[in-house]
């Protein structure tokens, strides 16, 4: 434990429950609904509404061995080719044999895919992927129905949700074991003010971290929440360093701030070409999978052809589908061009690479546990071992959908039935009041100088000259907003917290790249162009002093390292289960 603690009023409310969820996509609700049908007395608590999160904006699909002739075995080779080198084998290939499972039940929670003509299952192909294996709805809608089966579905449970809550701090008992979260409602949920959830399992399934980055395809609530409370709770985050930039986001101008629309992957899976302003297609002979290679090698081709012509973009040029392709296969797509001026039927699609996807987060083992007992984290804000160096295209839905499924069987097997009495007193908590360090906060101006000084310094094409700058900066910053005082001191508030979540996020990103001196995946050194497997297939983790200083070990190998609740490597993964309220050793003790 960090005893770090984000500076807020005391909690004015609270509610029990047996597992607090923090995040509604699909990661999230899929926990809460798995462990509510188990009998848990389970809260969501999420930053927007329930639909609002991540994965309402994903296009392409959902990547799964469904097809005749497809294997798990041959999806988990796509999946270590994409994560050079450094995925964990054996959570990818849980990830892939329990995938085409969890699909289906997925589908039986309400979730409609395209079929068809003779009612199977409507594949597509993204990059890197060898066979078509990306299951879609709505042509490019397939988040949106995702999120809507899996909202409708929370909603028919009656489980009780906090919608507009910004999650501040982790709970934990005299012992260190997880007691809940704080969090602030923001004026439109059930309760006002910060509150508290008390409950002895947490799942942290907050989205990622794009807004760390000028331009980037996440939604404005993806401020790295999760892995902020994470890092200050004392837990451990793995492979930060590794940010994937998706290749073809709508080029809107090199001012652009805030979330970029995105041109799926999709697209050049039907065939759309990669070209420059002369028509020549550069992708070819550099991979022989062209512009369906991995993004990584794809969004490196884009940028170095940008630099090479003293351009700000290439184009997607897909006028050879037609416009009855476009209007049935990717209607968003095509209504987002067209609002920003561009009619991809006629004229191709300007494009560069944006911040788009967190490859790292918080380390977990393979049933989700992070190295705080009793705190869990699942989808983009965990780091399971699945992706490695470089997410596979349309393997985050499904990383959501299995670990998700895996971490409620965790929980739940740890319990018979649901809670004790709800007004049973709790274990003293772990720092007194008085001992808590609170960090000082940022103003809500920074969030732009964070966002601005990691474009520069630590976006597609880093070097060890750019992320001492931006580590020089970022260090000024959190200078600058411990020495404030007067009437330009940041108050409590959600966006003073959201700018102080962004400024840890990234001094610890930026640390980890700095120490990776080569260029692996998404991670791309101009300084260090080659990858460097001797020294450097290996995974970082970092964790944060009491002090807030990143401090970086390397592992041994590139095993992925198993976790243990308290901080260290367990080969044996023979942790125990977080104890709920069930549990003899959890009864309160009599007054």
């Amino acid at each position: 434990m960090t005893g770090i603690r984000l500076t807020a009023p005391a909690p004015g409310w609270a509610i029990d429950a047996d597992v607090v969820v923090v995040g509604s996509g699909v990661a999230g609700l899929t926990t809460a609904l798995r462990c509510a049908a188990a009998g848990l007395a389970t809260v969501v608590v999420t930053k927007a509404r329930l639909d609002d999160g991540s994965t309402r904006w994903a296009q392409g699909g959902i990547a799964a061995a469904l097809g005749e002739g497809d294997t798990p075995e041959q999806h988990l080779d796509d999946t270590l080719v994409a994560g050079a080198g450094l995925c964990d084998e054996t959570a990818v290939r849980a990830l892939v044999t329990e995938g085409p499972g969890a699909v289906r039940r997925l589908i039986d929670t309400g979730a409609h895919f395209d079929t068809t003509d003779t009612g199977a299952i409507a594949l597509a192909r993204e990059g890197g992927h060898h066979r078509r294996r990306i299951a879609h709805a709505g042509g490019d809608a397939t988040g949106a129905e995702i999120s809507r089966a899996l909202v409708e579905a929370v909603r028919s449970a009656a489980l009780r949700t906090i919608e507009n809550a910004l999650v501040l701090d982790l709970l934990t008992d005299a012992d260190g074991r997880t007691e809940g979260v704080t969090l602030h409602v923001m004026g439109e949920g059930q309760h006002d003010g910060v509150g508290a959830v008390h409950a002895p399992a947490v799942v942290l399934a907050t989205g990622g971290m794009g807004q760390v980055f000028s331009a980037t395809t996440n939604p404005p609530v993806s401020t790295g929440d999760g892995v902020a409370l994470a890092l200050r709770a004392g837990a451990e985050v793995s492979d930060l360093e590794f940010v994937q930039f998706h290749p073809t986001v709508l080029f809107l101008g090199a001012d652009s701030e805030g979330q970029q629309p995105l041109v799926s992957e999709a697209v050049r899976g039907e065939g759309a070409h990669l070209v420059d302003a002369s028509g020549t297609r550069f992708m070819l002979g550099q991979h022989e999978l062209a512009e369906l290679a991995p993004r990584d090698i794809v969004a490196k081709a884009i940028t170095r052809q940008m630099h090479l012509q003293g351009t700000e973009h290439m184009y997607l040029d897909a006028r050879h589908f037609g416009a009855a392709m476009w209007e049935q296969r990717f209607p968003t797509i095509l209504a987002a061009c067209r609002t920003h001026g561009i009619d991809p039927v006629t004229e191709p699609i300007p494009v560069a690479p944006a911040a788009h996807y967190a490859s790292g987060g918080v380390r977990t083992d393979l049933r989700g546990r992070t190295t705080v007992p009793g705190l869990y984290a699942c989808g983009e804000v965990a780091c399971t071992g699945v992706h490695g160096a470089n997410r596979l295209a349309s393997n985050s839905l499904l990383e959501g959908l299995v670990f998700a499924e895996r971490i409620a069987a965790d929980i739940t097997g740890a319990t018979a039935g649901p809670r004790t009495d709800p007004g049973a007193p709790r274990r003293a908590p772990a720092v007194d009041p008085a001992g808590v360090r609170t960090v000082p906060l940022l103003t809500a101006e920074s969030r732009t100088s964070i966002q601005r000084i990691m474009t520069r310094g630590a976006g597609v094409i880093r070097s060890a000259g750019s992320l001492t700058t931006a580590a020089g900066e970022l260090e000024a910053l959190q200078r600058a907003a411990a020495e404030e005082e007067g009437p330009k001191d940041a108050v409590p508030g959600v966006e003073a917290w959201e700018a102080t979540n962004l400024l840890l996020v990234s001094r610890v990103l930026v640390a980890a790249a700095r120490e990776r001196e080569e260029t692996r995946g998404c991670h791309w050194r101009e300084d260090r162009p080659d990858r460097d497997d001797a020294a450097w297939r290996r995974h970082l983790v970092v964790r944060i002093t009491p002090d807030r200083q990143p401090v970086v070990r390397t592992t041994d190998s590139a095993a992925f390292p198993p976790v243990r609740p308290g901080g260290s490597a367990d080969p044996t993964d023979t942790a125990p289960p977080t104890r709920l309220r069930t549990d003899p050793a959890d009864a309160p003790e009599e007054p």
